[in-house]
């Protein structure tokens, strides 16, 4: 089987949808077309020029990275910065840029996850679950009908709260219609009243859904016009948000968990504040998290494993939790085995190869 990018974007973008990802975010096909074949795929933290070079070295004219390149408007492109130089160096050998940044990271089986499941820890759940969303259908559905409908909106991933699918609620009533002359009502006759045993469908779906929704409701729904309400949702959508917290296997002193930390994230920097209680109840966030510090204190987290804190950020700890940055490049560089396991159990007899370029911009002196 031929796989084109369109392939790959599809996949990844089913599992981290684009509608998941910040407002101030660029995920997405950077360079590139969606019908352009795809020779391999060289998956990386960061798009950079020497990860541009390694691809080209290794036959892979796919670059799938988890930060964009490209995160502003480009004006001009003359290579006089690494940004430019980057993408013209992309387009000049064919390579495809894909990004999958904030989108991934909201995801409850995204970056986050991965951290959870270095250090260990059990039972995770989104820190802080995002709204806004989720979308909720009623639509009005004759009777004879109602379980084609709903089994078509199911399909089209309709009805999923949490460990639950299928989730629907109805109500039964009477509909009444008048169509015109042109009208071909489904029962009744064009210019006559009609009534009609009717019920009331009400399911919840996700956002990014709703153009494959409307489409299975309009397939499977017997009228020649349609009669349906949307509404947008503030409840939190519980697998989509920001962080993860979850539990230790058992409880760490201070020293032991820094240690696990260490070893289990493979990281040589830890700044951290001091705790003089046991840590088992541990938030995550990879990259900078600081944002989630009060939300982790909160969730009554006994460690907060993050990247990017200011000094001032440490204070906001309280001696509530412990705060542990271990860097942003070492926080997230296991995204690169995710995406790899993700196309891979896909597509498993293609060329997905992980980036031996370390792209961390920071040096740390150890005299």
């Amino acid at each position: 089987m031929a796989i084109t990018v369109k392939h790959i974007t599809n996949l990844l973008e089913s599992m981290a949808p684009l509608s998941f990802q910040e407002s101030y975010d660029n995920a997405g096909l950077l360079t590139g077309n969606h019908q352009q074949l795809v020779t391999g795929i060289l998956v990386s933290l960061d798009a950079t020029e020497a990860i541009i070079d390694e691809a080209i070295q290794k036959g892979c004219n796919m670059v799938v990275a988890h930060h964009p390149i490209v995160f502003g408007g480009i004006k001009k492109l003359n290579g006089k910065n690494y940004v430019e130089r980057t993408v013209i160096k992309a387009i000049k050998n064919d390579i495809a840029i894909y990004a999958i940044h904030t989108n991934l990271d909201n995801i409850h089986t995204g970056v986050n996850r991965k951290i959870c499941d270095k250090l260990g820890l059990t039972g995770a759940s989104i820190l802080q679950p995002n709204s806004a969303k989720l979308r909720k259908l009623v639509v009005f559905v004759p009777n004879t009908h109602v379980e084609v409908v709903k089994q078509a909106l199911f399909t089209a991933g309709c009805g999923h709260i949490g460990n639950y699918d299928e989730c629907s609620f109805a109500t039964e009533g009477t509909g009444t219609y008048r169509g015109n002359d042109d009208s071909k009502p489904f029962v009744g006759l064009p210019n006559e009243q009609h009534k009609e045993p009717e019920t009331r469908l009400e399911t919840t779906f996700v956002v990014h859904q709703t153009a494959a929704v409307l489409k299975a409701l309009n397939a499977s729904h017997p009228y020649e016009e349609v009669a349906y309400d949307i509404y947008s949702l503030e409840n939190n959508h519980p697998q989509v948000g920001s962080g993860m917290i979850g539990e230790l296997p058992s409880a760490m002193d201070a020293n032991q968990f820094l240690n696990h930390l260490k070893n289990s994230m493979e990281t040589n920097c830890i700044r951290y504040t001091s705790l003089n209680r046991s840590i088992q109840r541990v938030a995550v966030c990879g990259g900078a998290g600081s944002f989630l510090i009060k939300q982790a204190i909160a969730s009554g987290a006994d460690a907060f494993v993050t990247a990017d804190c200011k000094y001032h950020e440490f204070f906001d700890a309280e001696n509530s939790l412990m705060i542990a940055d271990i860097g942003h490049y070492e926080s997230e560089i296991f995204t690169k085995e995710l995406l790899r396991d993700v196309i891979l159990e896909k597509f498993p007899t293609f060329a997905v190869l992980l980036s031996e370029t370390n792209t961390n911009p920071i040096n740390y002196f150890n005299s």
